[in-house]
């Protein structure tokens, strides 16, 4: 992609893109252009300007008259200084040719800056367009810039990191702004990609030596927050304490939103007690506090479970006390003598392992982090003023109750929250649908029910998500029928539409009691509302046609799958097509559809292999189930040796052994009388710490291979070639514990010589 900054952007030409383009703007004085070009840099890495550069004419710009494009290009310009997004999407639409850089640059940002699905995608339509027609040039930076945030913003978090590494593969920098704002999104949906997207940024800018020329694409606090985050949420230390470090390079300070990061990695690392040391250094460094630090301590102990401590923090704010570090200390030091109480009932070897853990514990990088975690002071800090608990602090607490199954605590929080004064603390809808989450999962519907009926009277509306939880209630209790009440409540009584998400668990409650047309109901009704189905719709109805026993219909809902452009197939779909048909014992046509998943690029894994396994089983095909173990155990050894180094066809990934796939074959094997295979099989359940169940090959061996060997009447060139086969049963007696011919302290399955 070939991203350059046009003479629109750049030069006092277009002067009107400052004031809506101004948030993303990367202006470069004149002089830059010089320096950056007589300079030469060695590495490959350069800042265009076409201002002296004319746009080759494209074939269809040649077509067409030049009073024509003239005209055409001026309405297009007036519609955008005037605003009319819209309508100058409409007439670049019904124009056979491409207009000008600036034309298009500023139709991209204003379509960019409405953030709504609509324009995004006529922006992105237009990107397309312009790669198809190798026309990318025509495009500034702050449009690309503005498209790629917004694309951030609104979830298509690929497309937008996409962009900016175009934008650099280029040679041109793009806005702080819009940069962060894709690292920010990538920290959370893929820390690893924010990571490297912020690397990539940095060592771009470093290449510089006037910093003049880089101000606005340089790292901000902001940037490194975002990516400190990744780092957090992928729990690198390492990483975190190199970019913590690096902050005061480029003139970063540490704020507030930091250490509350900073919060998370000590949770991330099961550092408890490095929590107080983070309120502790906040303090110290006088930095500006905020309720969201508060927050972070009160999920970070409902995180670890430690409900007393939550407490404690959520009383306290409550009591008006500013002593919250001495608190969080005393419940460190009730911590550590609990420990130790615990310690003394343990014997010597496990006190050793104790030790070290507790050695191990002195980290290095938090000793940096938090400097004052090494010698803290003699006496706590206190806050610099008292703060009241709110509606979220209250929740976080509430939810910690509500996963501990104690819906008591869960209602009282709720009851407390209503009788205080400040109404910041009074509960809202995210309160009122964590207490009916608590009724739910305790199977107390009529009492969730009374929650949703007091949340309309006292004026705090429910959404989609309290009634999907009470929907997900009554289908775990197979109520279906009172689902399907609750259903039209929904959307008749409180005017809140029904979503993909409503309806998916509809047709998945309609498969635990077996309603296979009730579930393809739900999925047509869905779509006759309008709602589009998601993968998880799709995969959902397959599962309640492979379970009742209709492969062939489950396939179809694969077919219209396959021709949804909305969603892409995966490898839980290809998997639940081959469940449908193992589950009636056909064999062969699901050895078909996953000659058919591996010509799609998709490989085999554990539940493909155990449906098939499955599927053998009950089709008493045991020659089969010697061909799936030796594909099988490839892909094990593969897990071994590590990757093959041969550069031809990508191999598939090593698979890890499964409990239940081996236990299904080494069944199939020591049924069919294949012992040499079963003990293989068994060997590496054992390898991998899966311990067999040796009762039961033992009562199958009993029952129907007791007598297997003693015919004294079979011919001597019969008994010569069951000697084999008598081997590897003997092996596999002498595994079982059961009598046998062997006196050895280990057994085997090697040929023994004759």
């Amino acid at each position: 992609m070939n991203i350059r900054v046009s003479s629109s952007s750049s030069s006092s030409s277009f002067p009107t893109t400052v004031h809506w383009l101004s948030p993303l703007l990367l202006p470069l004085p004149p002089s830059t252009t010089t320096s950056a070009t007589s300079s030469k840099p060695t590495r490959p890495f350069r800042v265009q300007f076409t201002a002296h550069q004319q746009t080759q004419p494209t074939a269809t710009d040649l077509s067409l008259p030049t009073n024509k494009k003239s005209n055409d290009e001026q309405t297009l310009l007036s519609l955008l200084r005037q605003r009319k997004t819209d309508q100058a999407w409409a007439h670049y639409s019904q124009s056979p040719h491409l207009p000008t850089p600036t034309c298009l640059s500023r139709l991209v940002a204003q379509l960019s800056y409405q953030t709504t699905p609509q324009s995004l995608t006529r922006a992105r339509s237009i990107i397309t367009r312009l790669r198809n027609e190798r026309q990318l040039h025509r495009l500034d930076a702050n449009s690309v810039g503005l498209l790629a945030s917004a694309s951030a913003k609104s979830g298509h978090t690929l497309y937008a990191s996409s962009l900016i590494k175009s934008m650099l593969r280029s040679g041109y920098l793009p806005h702080v702004i819009a940069w962060s704002a894709v690292v920010s999104r990538l920290s959370t949906e893929s820390p690893s990609e924010s990571i490297n997207l912020f690397d990539s940024v940095t060592r771009r800018v470093r290449r510089f030596a006037d910093p003049s020329i880089v101000a606005d694409s340089k790292p901000d606090s902001a940037a490194y927050n975002a990516v400190l985050n990744a780092c957090a949420n992928l729990g690198d230390k390492s990483k975190f304490l190199k970019l913590f470090d690096e902050m005061s390079e480029w003139g970063c300070e540490s704020d507030v939103l930091t250490y509350n990061v900073m919060i998370k990695l000590c949770a991330r690392a099961d550092r408890k007690d490095l929590l107080v040391f983070v309120l502790e250094r906040i303090i110290e460094k006088g930095i500006r506090f905020c309720m969201t630090t508060l927050h972070s301590l009160v999920a970070a102990y409902v995180g670890f479970h430690d409900l007393k401590t939550a407490e404690k923090i959520v009383q306290a704010m409550r009591e008006r006390r500013n002593d919250l570090c001495k608190i969080l200390r005393d419940a460190n030091l009730e911590d550590l003598n609990q420990a130790e109480e615990e310690e003394d009932e343990e014997d010597e070897e496990e006190e050793d392992r104790k030790d070290l853990s507790q050695n191990e514990r002195h980290d290095i990088v938090f000793e940096k982090l938090l400097p004052n975690s090494i010698e803290p002071n003699s006496e706590p800090p206190l806050l610099p003023k008292v703060y009241a608990p709110n509606s979220r602090i209250y929740t976080t607490l509430m939810k910690g109750y509500m996963n501990a199954g104690r819906v008591t605590e869960t209602v009282r929080t709720l009851e407390a929250m209503r009788h205080q004064d400040d109404k910041a603390s009074h509960p809202d809808h995210v309160a009122y649908t964590t207490v009916v989450s608590a009724f739910v999962k305790a199977g107390l519907m009529d009492r969730a029910r009374e929650v949703l009926a007091e949340m309309t009277r006292v004026g705090v509306p429910a959404n989609q998500i309290t009634y999907n939880i009470l929907l997900k209630g009554y289908c775990k209790q197979l109520q279906i029928d009172k689902a399907k009440e609750l259903l039209r409540e929904m959307a008749d009584d409180a005017g809140i539409k029904p979503d993909v998400v409503s309806y998916n668990i509809l047709i998945d409650g309609c498969i635990l009691i077996d309603d296979s047309a009730g579930a393809l109901a739900f999925f047509n009704e869905m779509r006759e509302r309008g709602i589009a189905p998601t993968k998880i719709s799709y995969t959902t109805l397959m599962k309640a046609f492979a379970l009742s026993g209709q492969p062939n219909l489950a396939n179809k809902v694969f077919d219209e799958m396959l021709r949804d452009p909305r969603v892409k197939v995966d490898l839980v779909a290809w998997n639940m097509l081959v469940e449908g048909y193992c589950r009636l014992g056909l064999v062969e046509e699901a050895k078909k559809i996953i000659q058919r998943m591996k010509e799609d690029g998709f490989y085999p894994n554990v539940a493909t292999y155990g449906s098939l396994a499955s599927g053998i089983s009950l089709a008493r095909k045991p020659g089969e189930a010697l061909l799936l173990w030796k594909e099988i155990k490839e892909r094990f050894e593969m897990k071994k040796e590590g990757e093959n180094p041969h550069s031809g066809s990508p191999s598939p990934p090593p698979l890890k052994p499964d409990e239940g796939l081996l236990d299904t074959l080494a069944d199939i094997c020591v049924r069919a009388a294949f012992f040499r295979k079963a003990l293989e099989i068994v060997a590496c359940m054992e390898e991998n710490g899966i311990p067999p169940n040796k009762t039961k090959y033992k009562k199958i061996y009993v029952e129907m291979h007791s007598r297997m060997f003693t015919s004294k009447h079979a011919s001597q060139a019969r008994q010569d070639r069951r000697r084999e086969r008598k081997r590897a049963a003997e092996a596999f007696k002498f595994w079982l514990g059961l009598p046998n011919s062997y006196y050895a302290s280990e057994w085997h399955f090697e040929p023994i010589d004759r």
